[in-house]
């Protein structure tokens, strides 16, 4: 294909799917401010904002992804599309074990419908973490999906990122949580585990920058922020942002993820089944070993404290605002 068949033009429609999640909510607007047309893929309409239901530009059409109801209708007409899709492990933490398969399920039948209506091009947003045989479920899981997607006849472009920073997303919720309930802290030894984290408005400015460059298509990219902290001084750095004292953390080799993981059920309004997939990958490090991605996306990207003062700004009542 022709790298001009693959720029969006003004009367080109972008799909959505995960339209109503941390990310997909607040990519609708980055995109319509834009002035790209979208289509939504949703199973429960009622979720969008009364904002997106009015705005004429915006076509929604319901269906199932994992059942592969409505995607044909979705992908209709279709230039590009995001897959926005984790399902993560429900909200019990006895179906952590279903969430990889469907959402391998959900990219198949994704990239099938894609394939029959002539998709050009998908934007994925997956997990940094290197594949092996210590990498967690929840990241492999990620990496699984991205080879689906990537298998089509859609040009992919392949975002990773470790822990986002932004009101609502479930890994924020659960270091500031932790961080503002608790002054001292008993952490297994992945407290020492290094990490990449980058703000949500980074994570948005990427997306959309992917979309408009047609060159990013059929590429993969590492995003993250700035520095590269261990998740000990993530927290620190996040209390000295709150201004409140640093929370005195002791290291115990003993503790497994599951046991964290009940700990933060405990403390956090995150459900267990979410937060354990989540938990389980902290034993892994998660950095940037690439930086192309600033040869066709520059952007000044956001600096840990900054981005927990503008996340925080953004809540609207206390710890805790739950949009995962």
């Amino acid at each position: 294909m022709l790298i001009k068949e693959l720029i969006l033009k003004s009367d080109d429609r972008v799909l959505v799917l995960g339209s109503t999640g941390f990310i997909g909510s607040r990519l609708i607007p980055e995109l319509s401010q834009r002035n790209i047309k979208l289509r939504l893929f949703v199973r429960n309409p009622s979720k969008l904002s009364a904002l997106i239901q009015k705005n004429a530009d915006i076509e929604v059409v319901i269906g199932d992804l994992v059942k592969g109801e409505g995607l044909r209708d979705a992908l209709h007409g279709i230039h590009s599309a995001y897959y926005l899709v984790h399902s993560l492990g429900g909200k019990s933490i006895f179906k952590n074990t279903e969430f990889a398969e469907m959402d391998k399920r959900a990219a198949k039948n994704f990239i099938a419908a894609a394939n029959a209506e002539g998709l050009k091009r998908v934007i994925y947003l997956g997990g940094l973490g290197e594949m092996g045989k210590n990498l967690s479920e929840h990241l492999k899981s990620r990496a699984e999906v991205a080879e689906i997607l990537s298998s089509g006849k859609p040009y992919p472009t392949i975002l990773r990122a470790a822990v986002i920073i932004g009101a609502g997303g479930a890994s924020f919720e659960m270091l500031r949580y932790l961080v503002e309930r608790l002054f001292i802290m008993l952490c297994p030894k992945w407290i020492d585990t290094r990490i990449q984290p980058i703000a949500v408005r980074d994570v948005l400015a990427y997306l959309a920058g992917c979309l408009l460059n047609p060159e990013t298509a059929g590429k993969r990219f590492d995003i993250g922020g700035p520095e590269i902290l261990t998740y000990r001084e993530m927290m620190d750095q996040y209390a000295d942002a709150r201004g409140i004292a640093r929370r005195i953390i002791f290291r115990v080799p003993v503790l497994t993820p599951r046991l964290v993981a009940y700990l933060v059920d405990l403390v956090t309004p995150v459900p267990s089944g979410i937060a354990h997939p989540l938990i389980e990958g902290l034993k892994n490090e998660v950095v940037c070993l690439d930086h192309s991605i600033d040869q066709f996306v520059p952007i000044v990207k956001t600096p840990f404290k900054e981005a927990v003062k503008i996340a925080v700004s953004e809540e609207k009542e206390g710890p805790g605002i739950a949009g995962f």
